[in-house]
């Protein structure tokens, strides 16, 4: 199991790593309240070319000695097909929010919790387990508790096949993340993937999409490039990349879909947003997934060395009766 073998190469325990991914999710959920017209005011390609570039700058500089200490040509592979991921993930997504609500945003997002488990199977991984795909159903149905708990209906337009589309891509920067880890620097891979992200999108850009106007931006706006340059990206995918390298992909997708609980949690402390039903219940839901992700399989693994023992017991009790 992946899980175990990351572990066991992981001097901090597992634990301190999936509170990684809680903070990440945590600074992911404060960027709903923070980042609000950026998308608006910026089209999705240059955000994804101006955040990544300047996330990978901002680490290259303050991880220059341990860039030039570990950079070699197999780091930079594996770091570019992490950069192409993260590229289409975050430009599909920033596209599917021009013709979606973020309530079908955040839940569309959140299948990347069912789709990991396959397809980590389809790339000759472990079969998923009926603990993986129950807790990704039940977390998935939280986030959309969440997602819709203000919303009448749900309805699919070309935004929500663009979002969906995201959460594929993401998967595979999740497991891809994972599988490349072993003896690799997780840090140079980060700014290795934030770097090419960021030159995809200004391609991207050029390509596709107008010059902003920088001049007549708002400050908002500004604020809110700086949040997800330093905030969403140096810090909480640097977490969830080195986390990713010790946690298994299926539960840490559990832990990251926690996004959402913190986004309405910081609406509720900030925006002055009302807490109701469905929100509890999908935060139940949540948190009820990632208890069958974490504790049943455990309880399962022990009830069953038990049930070994007990049966070993049993064969050596009746060899002696058989003796006497």
């Amino acid at each position: 199991m992946l899980e175990s073998a990351t572990d066991q190469r992981s001097a901090k325990p597992l634990w301190l790593y999936k509170g990684y991914l809680l903070i990440a999710a945590a600074i992911w959920g404060m960027g709903t309240v923070v980042i609000k017209a950026t998308v608006d005011s910026f089209p999705p390609a240059w955000l994804v070319g101006v955040r990544f570039t300047f996330a990978g700058l901002i680490l290259a500089i303050v991880l220059f000695p341990r860039l030039k200490k570990a950079l070699d040509l197999d780091h930079l592979k594996k770091g570019a097909v992490l950069g192409v991921f993260i590229f289409l993930s975050y430009w599909s997504n920033s596209t599917g929010l021009t013709d979606t609500t973020a309530s079908n945003s955040a839940f569309l997002t959140s299948l990347y919790c069912v789709i990991i488990p396959f397809l980590m199977w389809a790339l000759s991984g472990p079969r998923p387990t009926k603990f993986n795909i129950a807790a990704a159903l039940v977390c998935v149905a939280g986030v959309g508790c969440v997602s819709f708990a203000g919303s009448t209906d749900f309805s699919l337009r070309f935004g929500d096949a663009i979002t969906l589309l995201s959460a594929v891509f993401l998967s595979f920067h999740v497991v891809c993340t994972s599988k490349y880890a072993g003896g690799r620097d997780m840090m140079v891979l980060t700014i290795i993937q934030f770097i090419v992200a960021g030159l995809l999108g200004f391609a991207a850009a050029l390509v596709f999409e107008p010059m902003p106007a920088f001049a007549e931006l708002g400050l908002e706006t500004y604020v809110s490039l700086g949040y997800l340059i330093v905030f969403a990206s140096c810090i909480a995918l640097l977490l969830q990349n080195i986390a990713v390298a010790h946690v298994d992909p299926a539960p840490a997708s559990l832990f990251l879909a926690t996004e959402s609980v913190f986004g309405v949690v910081f609406s509720v402390l900030f925006l002055g947003e009302m807490l109701t039903g469905p929100l509890f219940i999908g935060f139940g839901l949540i948190f009820a997934g990632i208890i069958v992700s974490e504790y049943l399989p455990l309880r399962a693994e022990r009830n069953a060395l038990v049930a070994e023992i007990d049966a070993v017991e049993d064969k050596i009790e009746a060899a002696l009766r058989k003796d006497d």
